[in-house]
């Protein structure tokens, strides 16, 4: 029998977040947020679903924190929902939504379970989305002021902070492809929302230095390992400019204070590039604890002429894929982990999510068997050890999802959680998973 053992500090953890479980979208002075609004629109999520109710841990979560310390669960990874602080995005502060937030996390402390609390989950408050959103430098500022109420507040309690969740997701899908909310399509708008959102990220890091507080804190980055389809030298130009679309532009602008060359004269000759200050490379790079990564899958890429802005397709490739049609590409991570401390100063790593969506059944002895996502965490967790074996500083692992949940433009129709929800009734099943990898947590490894 092989046993993977784990560093003896190692952070084991689960993830959610606010819009994805909480519901209760408009209760207790809770203002409307930008997925309230693009869930509202006929034809943007599947079955026009939304997360007005979601798994309805707004008030369900004293089961939930039941649930995590029953599989002796640490660590807990969380997002604020920024509306129930601020309804208008700042100025008067929701008391009763601030409360909430203070239950939760006086509760998961109480039980033994460590808070990592993200800031901003995608979920900008809709009256800053109205005079523009990201795109306007102004809500830069508000960001600052809502994260200073949150460290205020909270700093003193939770050691793990993490800015913002994926700003390639929120730039890219949300204002180049349109397809998160707030649905707009334009990669110049797309690239100005990276920016202020990174320079949002610099400030609150700036800030709660400044503070003087004890924890940690960081951003939270999707990456993806990239490989050209074949050996010619079109395919390999067009992985290296994917990487550079989704990976360099943030990993370089957060832990080299730049953007990389090769990509700035891309969006130049694209006439997509905005101007950008001189100053905020340096803000945007202020020092962090640690680099969040959230992993699924790998991408592979050819060159395609006709292909906007980047000359670039994806290729879709004959093996095995999950629910949301990803390849299930473990070999992936190991790649992405080598590659981030290599090129980035041996930079501490926490894998901030990592999982799989798969069409989950309740069987005729109410259990949920998911043995396809307990393989699918298993040559994950072997590729995160294999990438320790070699030097690479990987602090912590939060399996994403703690719960099913409103994945997005796909409704409810996907299932990462290991704990199962019936959303008619919102009972819980805990999935076969769930109780593998509270193993794992307990032996602080594997047992193969």
């Amino acid at each position: 029998m092989q046993k993977y053992n784990f560093p003896k500090d190692f952070i084991w953890g689960v993830a959610t977040s606010a819009y994805q479980i909480e519901g209760a979208y408009n209760a207790d002075g809770k203002g409307e947020n930008i997925w309230d609004r693009f869930t509202s629109i006929p034809g943007k999520i599947f079955k026009n679903q939304n997360g007005n109710v979601a798994c309805d841990h707004y008030n369900l979560y004293e089961r939930d924190i039941e649930i995590l310390e029953e599989l002796g669960i640490k660590n807990y990874r969380l997002s604020i929902s920024w509306a129930r602080i601020f309804p208008k995005g700042y100025g008067e502060v929701n008391q009763q939504g601030l409360d909430f937030y203070k239950k939760l996390i006086n509760k998961l402390i109480e039980k033994g379970i460590q808070p990592a609390v993200t800031l901003y989950h995608w979920d900008l408050p809709q009256h800053l989305q109205d005079i523009g959103g990201w795109a306007n430098k102004k809500v830069v500022d508000y960001f600052v002021e809502y994260a200073e109420l949150m460290f205020k507040e909270f700093g003193n309690i939770v050691p793990i902070w993490i800015t913002h969740n994926e700003p390639w997701v929120v730039s890219i899908l949300g204002h180049a492809w349109g397809v998160h909310a707030p649905g707009i399509k334009d990669y110049k708008t797309a690239l100005q929302v990276a920016h202020n959102i990174l320079l949002s990220h610099g400030k609150a890091v700036r800030l709660y230095r400044n503070m003087s507080l004890k924890g940690r804190i960081g951003i939270t980055l999707n990456l993806s390992s990239t490989y050209p389809e074949t050996d010619d030298q079109k395919d390999i130009l067009a992985a290296k400019v994917y990487d550079g679309f989704m990976n360099r532009w943030f990993l370089d602008a957060v832990l080299k204070g730049s953007y990389p060359e090769d990509m700035l004269k891309l969006y130049s000759e694209q006439r997509i590039l905005p101007e950008f200050l001189e100053d905020d490379m340096k803000i945007i790079s202020e020092k962090i604890d640690f680099l969040g990564i959230n992993y699924y899958t790998r991408s592979v890429l050819r060159y395609d002429e006709n292909a906007y802005p980047l000359k670039v397709t994806m290729v879709d490739l004959d093996n095995p894929k999950t629910d949301m049609g990803w390849e299930i590409y473990p070999e992936g991570l190991f790649d992405l982990l080598i590659n981030i401390h290599k090129n980035y100063g041996g930079v501490d790593i926490l894998i901030t999510e990592n999982g799989a969506a798969f069409n989950d059944i309740v069987n005729y002895k109410g259990k949920v068997v998911d043995d396809y996502r307990i393989d699918y965490l298993y040559r994950h967790l072997t590729q995160a050890h294999r990438a320790i074996l070699d030097g690479v500083n990987l602090k912590g692992y939060f399996l994403w999802s703690f719960l099913d949940n409103f994945e997005w433009a796909e409704g409810y129709s996907k299932r990462f959680g290991i704990v199962f929800i019936d959303y008619k009734t919102q009972k819980r099943i805990i999935k076969d998973s769930a109780y593998w990898y509270s193993n794992v947590v307990k032996n602080n490894g594997i047992l193969d």
